[in-house]
């Protein structure tokens, strides 16, 4: 493996390495061979089934991988190798009780859910024997920052890698957290430094991990090649679509490659992320087609310029009637970019929803409020016009509490909308939290007896507001 030497021996130096990938676990192999061998049974692990050689509420899991987003956790655990078990974290319940149990070896998860299962003691940072921090470009700079920074902070000794497709953008947070790392790998820069310049245009789609199958069939059926090539970097991934795509693809001229050369043809769909020189080649093979997550694509538009957006089939035909001005305001804005954090920040949405459904719903809540700028906004309503009510908690900056925290609490374990969030102030022993005034006081109810921080949270409604 490239740079596995250097690496190692950074690790070895001053438990700190800095690895130069794209943002793709199937391009960031040489990660299995530094956290090292898998304890034993771990295999098992995946099945929830306690590990031979680990004692329950003892062992913590001995590699901890802080992801983007959860389709970036799934996407570790499709790629771990078969001696491999990684536990994705997609529902805090079940992540917090196999920890708990001492039945994970490694853990992969966005880091909303690592702050949540830290805030439940079910997880801590500080006894993984590596903390693996996974294209962290999104979460550095935006308003998640805060965030990483503390969770990053409870796992001083760790050992630490960490994966960037752009280590110079991260200048600040390397200084902070990989203070003086070697850095392995091809940094996008040329020989005076200045970065490089996009390999060529393509095309993208947004996709979530169980939706990429059916985001092929809907590249072919849209976008109708005479002779098209799907590709992924992952042996085992090319034969599953191999498997799938045959069955009913006979005589239509599609092939599965793992290799970036070959014949020229009409449409190349990237299944998986390229690094550029893979880009470079598959752009030589004919028009490509990018299927990215939210997280991927600052990447790919570092990589390839012009990048256009294609439109696959879903609800996006059921959502077309939106006002043309509203549609060229949107457009505008994407078109600026700086709309990867929204996008973080949405992407647990994805999973269970069309990205056209989500963009219709938040339009519907602006619309709600009153704030819609594009035509069709509606007069404010009068519950969305009525005032916020306060919710007094008993927890506060002397408990190691951020707003973070408190949004997180209300999200996940009391089911709030954002929407429903608004003001929150931090004392020293205690928050105040502003709600919308139909869900205050099921909100208290629910947030009573729920753990912040390791403390066990008490809410009130504020009746003199």
């Amino acid at each position: 493996m490239t740079g596995l030497s250097e690496a190692r021996a950074a690790l070895d130096r001053g438990g700190r390495v800095v690895l130069v990938t794209p943002p793709a676990p199937e391009q960031a192999e040489v990660v299995w061979a530094l956290v090292g061998a898998p304890a034993p049974g771990a295999v098992e692990e995946a099945s929830g089934a306690p590990t031979p050689g680990r004692r329950a509420g003892v062992d913590p899991p001995r590699a901890v991988i802080l992801c983007p987003d959860r389709a970036a956790a799934l996407d570790w655990a499709a790629a771990a190798p078969p001696d491999r078990a990684v536990h994705p974290v997609t529902g805090l319940d079940r992540a917090a009780r196999l920890l708990k149990e001492g039945a994970v070896d490694a853990l992969a998860g966005s880091l909303d859910d690592l702050v949540q299962l830290v805030s439940r003691a079910a997880l801590k940072p500080g006894a993984a024997e590596t903390l693996v921090v996974a294209w962290p470009e999104g979460l550095a700079a935006g308003p998640s920052q805060g965030a990483l920074d503390a969770f990053l902070a409870e796992a001083p000794d760790a050992r630490r890698i960490i994966l960037s497709w752009n280590p110079p953008a991260l200048r600040d947070f390397l200084d902070r957290y990989a203070f003086k790392a070697p850095v392995v790998g091809d940094l996008p820069l040329d020989d005076v430094a200045r970065p490089l310049a996009p390999i060529g245009p393509a095309r993208y789609a947004l996709v979530t991990p169980d939706s990429r199958l059916s985001a092929v069939r809907g590249a072919l059926d849209v976008l109708d090649p005479r002779t098209a090539c799907v590709w992924t970097p992952a042996v085992e991934h090319a034969e599953r679509l191999r498997a799938t795509l045959a069955r009913g693809e006979q005589g239509a001229r599609l092939s599965v490659d793992t290799d970036v050369a070959g014949m020229p043809c009409d449409l190349v769909i990237c299944a998986r992320v390229p690094s550029r020189t893979q880009l470079a080649a598959l752009v030589a093979r004919g028009s490509v087609l990018l299927l990215l997550t939210p997280a991927q694509l600052a990447y790919a538009r570092a990589i390839a310029s012009p990048l256009t957006v294609v439109r696959l089939p879903g609800a996006a035909d059921r959502a077309a009637d939106a006002a043309e001005t509203l549609r060229r305001q949107v457009a505008a804005r994407c078109e600026a970019g700086d709309v990867e954090a929204e996008m973080l920040m949405l992407e647990p949405l994805f999973a269970r929803c069309d990205p056209a459904e989500v963009a219709g719903a938040l339009l519907a809540l602006e619309r709600e409020r009153g704030r819609g700028k594009g035509e069709g906004a509606q007069p404010t309503s009068t519950s969305a016009a009525a005032p916020w009510v306060k919710l007094f908690v008993n927890v506060g900056k002397k408990d190691k509490v951020g707003a973070k925290d408190l949004v997180g609490a209300l999200i996940h374990e009391v089911g709030l909308q954002k929407a429903d969030i608004g003001r929150i102030e931090l004392r020293d022993a205690f928050s105040t939290v502003e709600v919308a005034p139909g869900v205050a006081a099921a909100a208290a109810q629910k947030l009573s007896g729920v753990s912040i921080r390791g403390r066990r949270a008490q809410a009130k409604v504020d009746r003199n507001a």
